[in-house]
């Protein structure tokens, strides 16, 4: 026997049972290699799939490995490279597909029908004669009322011409997204978003963006055209295709052909155990937003069927039509499927999770109970509407509070917003994927199904039949089913800020670089200046002064919001004529006790543990040396800025180099790592605004710090650690201080 797809849910349970139940059966699999892992390899971490554990615990995983190794042949390839194929096979299972509905047409089509053409052509040159069981889907009937039987689909699509147009789209899609009114489009919005990361932050934005256009595009071809055809969705078209595919060249050329079609493969009843699944399958993830209360309703029929069928029915089924194949030169279709002989009806569906949900409730990130809804089953209109007022609303109190001071409080309010809008674009993704599964009217016969069950020999039917009359959908649902679903039932609280710190690993190549503002000190630039100002003027000039500063700052703001570096320019200009010793003086004997006070007490103890273990500690900043010499003794290097000064040592308000901010601290960070030894994929990097994106990507283990709205959603988008430091050493730093220097000393 040959079988495709045996990595794939079907394939490992077809190839389990022919291993667990069909002794004198060998089997050779077609496995593409996949990165560093050869095909040999993947075929070998099978056996340790959960699908595989009960027939192990019967014979032992000696014997279990063993009858790997004597039974099953790995053939290194895929669909669309294919190697000689064996030319002694009785049986071809084709079960490699992408089971996908929004795939981009091009990818579709290489899938479900280019990889059928390769297979059937390469059959064809064996000589051979095998019996191939080619398994599809139900849903390849189309966008269709009233019952489907089992036989060949009637159209007349011409599948080369959609084949052909298929793989061309992707060239017209990636000529159309470089169109400069599109770049410019893309561009704009990118820099828009993403301007104070930097331009290579735009720049690669912008390209994503691009990407990201292409992919819609492609997959809006798709399902534009399976719909003008009369399909669904892309998967079920070139599924379609695919079928006729099977019935032209090797029907055609006089052979044997079984076409099985499943519907809504979901967990096994009963083999290899009852809940066995592989992933999330069609129906988990609408089941699973709606325990998690993210599906308040839905465009469903409440009478329509949802056909779902269990995956060891299918395999049974599968192999049932393996030994029963068809005459030279005909095939015989199967539907595999329970909506005339045991259907469930969508309401029934609801009502059957609802119960479980409201027995086994799941819990959200504070540990309350989530309250599953009561769907009313509105029209799409209503859901569409009602969808489209809740997004507008979200992304209006999004740009509100991105304008609002960063703090724990607007923190936990961009945390819920990203929270709700993930959900909306959740059920936006479900209304549009599954409405045509879940508004459906078609029912799908199983009569020649019956007959080959009934077929069977009486003792063998209770293992290997599948007779879904046996099936209760309240035992199946609420005891076998919902209960295995992938990671439902994992803890509903996520966020970074819940994780709990890690032990530093002791290494002597290992940077810890730090920001200054509003991560070590929690003073700004602008109120450093007011001190540097304050101290060395008399008390008289001071009203002058913060006027001054009033004035001017909307101008600083500006500058802030176009580039840190041209805030730094702007700002720094007001020390033009400013004599650098004497500021130094002023800055050593009456500012340091100021910038002292302001440190965060959090980040000097996260200085000092990464002094303890040995890690080099670096403060980066964009600010003037002279402002920041106090800090030396924190850290083991400061990197800071320096101004221009005139031959009498006045300051000419123009800085000596561009200022070391964003992408300018990406080619120091690397440089430096690279002249000094350090491991920047095991270093550590601190920041509090979204303009430090840039430099904190490029260590391994990057930080936010008090973040700004900007950072702190990436940085959730991320997964990246979130800390809120915000008590200030005061009085306490003593001591702080002399534990950094007797770890620098030791």
């Amino acid at each position: 026997m040959l079988l495709t797809g045996a990595t794939g849910f079907v394939g490992q349970a077809v190839l389990e049972k022919l291993l667990s139940a069909y002794p004198t059966t060998r089997v050779t699999v077609l496995v593409r290699p996949r990165g560093d892992l050869t095909a040999q390899m993947r075929v070998d971490k099978l056996l340790r799939k959960p699908v595989f554990k009960t027939w192990r615990a019967r014979v032992g995983d000696d014997a279990a490995t063993a009858a790997f190794r004597d039974r099953v042949t790995v053939l290194a390839g895929d669909l669309g490279a294919l190697p000689p194929l064996p030319t002694d096979l009785d049986v071809v299972i084709h079960s490699a597909s992408t089971v996908s509905f929004d795939l981009p047409i091009d990818e579709a089509f290489q899938a479900n029908v280019g990889g059928p053409i390769s297979l059937y052509e390469a059959l064809l040159a064996t000589g051979a004669d095998p019996h191939v069981v080619h398994v599809s889907t139900s849903y390849v009937a189309g966008l269709r009322k009233g019952v489907v039987e089992e036989r060949s689909l009637d159209h007349d699509v011409d599948r080369e011409l959609e084949l052909t147009q298929a793989l061309v789209a992707r060239t017209e899609a990636e000529a159309a997204s470089r169109r400069p009114a599109v770049l410019r489009k893309l561009l704009a919005d990118a820099q828009s978003e993403h301007r104070r990361a930097g331009a290579a932050a735009v720049s690669e934005a912008a390209e994503e963006a691009r990407q990201e256009w292409v992919r819609q595009e492609l997959i809006e071809a798709g399902r534009t055209r399976a719909n003008t055809l009369g399909w669904t969705d892309v998967y079920t078209f070139t599924k379609a295709l695919g079928e006729r595919v099977a019935e032209d060249l090797w029907v055609g050329n006089g052979h044997r052909l079984s076409v099985v079609r499943p519907t809504v493969i979901e967990s096994a009843l009963k083999h290899p155990y009852p809940g066995w699944i592989d992933g999330f399958k069609v129906a988990d993830p609408l089941i699973a937003a709606y325990g998690r209360g993210l599906l308040p309703e839905f465009p469903a029929l409440a009478d329509t069927v949802l056909d779902v069928i269990p995956v060891d029915f299918v395999v049974n089924a599968i192999l049932a039509a393996a030994a029963a194949p068809s005459p030279a030169g005909q095939a015989q279709f199967f539907q595999v499927c329970s909506s005339i002989t045991n259907p469930l009806p969508v309401g029934r569906l609801v009502r059957l999770v609802r119960e479980y949900f409201k027995a086994h409730p799941l819990t959200d990130a504070e540990g309350a109970h989530v309250a599953v809804p009561s769907w009313s089953f509105p029209h799409t209109g209503a859901v569409e509407r009602a969808l489209s007022r809740r997004e507008r609303v979200v992304d209006l109190a999004d740009k509100a509070v991105g304008r609002l001071p960063a703090n724990d409080r607007t923190r936990g309010w961009i945390s819920g917003l990203y929270k709700a809008r993930r959900d909306l674009r959740t059920l936006r993704k479900f209304t549009g994927l599954y409405q045509p599964y879940t508004q459906t009217e078609v029912i799908f016969d199983d009569a020649r199904l019956r007959a080959l069950h009934a077929a069977l020999p009486a003792e063998r039917q209770d293992l290997h039949g599948f007779d879904v009359t046996e099936i209760d959908w309240r035992h199946y649902l609420q005891e076998v089913h919902i209960p295995g679903v992938p990671g439902l039932m994992r803890s509903q609280g996520s966020g970074a800020e819940a994780a709990a710190p890690k032990e530093l690993e002791r290494r002597s190549d290992v940077l810890a670089v730090f920001d200054l503002q509003r991560t070590v000190a929690a003073a700004t630039l602008v109120e450093q200046y007011l001190w540097v100002e304050l101290a060395a003027k008399p008390v008289s000039h001071w009203p002058g002064s913060l006027a001054n500063l009033v004035a001017l700052a909307p101008r600083y703001l500006q500058a802030e919001m176009r580039d840190r570096g041209d805030f730094i320019r702007t700002f720094m200009r007001r020390y033009a004529g400013v004599k650098e010793a004497e500021l130094r003086e002023v800055v050593t004997k009456k500012v340091m006790p100021s910038l002292r006070r302001g440190l965060l007490r959090e980040a000097l103890e996260q200085v000092r543990a990464h002094h303890e273990a040995g890690h080099r500690t670096v403060l980066l900043t964009g600010e003037i040396d002279v402002f920041v010499e106090p800090l030396a003794p924190l850290f083991d290097v400061i990197v800071a800025g320096k101004m221009e000064s005139d031959p009498q040592g006045r300051w000419t308000g123009h800085l000596a180099a561009s200022p070391l901010v964003g992408e300018a601290r990406v080619a120091w960070l690397r440089r430096y790592a690279r002249e000094e030894g350090m491991d920047l994929t095991r270093s550590f990097a601190y920041g509090d605004s979204y303009a430090d994106r840039s430099w904190l990507e490029v260590v391994g283990h990057p930080n936010a710090v008090n973040p700004d709205a900007s950072l702190y959603r990436y940085a959730k988008a991320r997964r990246w650690p979130v800390h809120s430091w915000t008590t200030t050493a005061e009085g306490r730093l003593s001591p702080v201080l002399r534990s950094i220097k007797g770890a620098r000393r030791a």
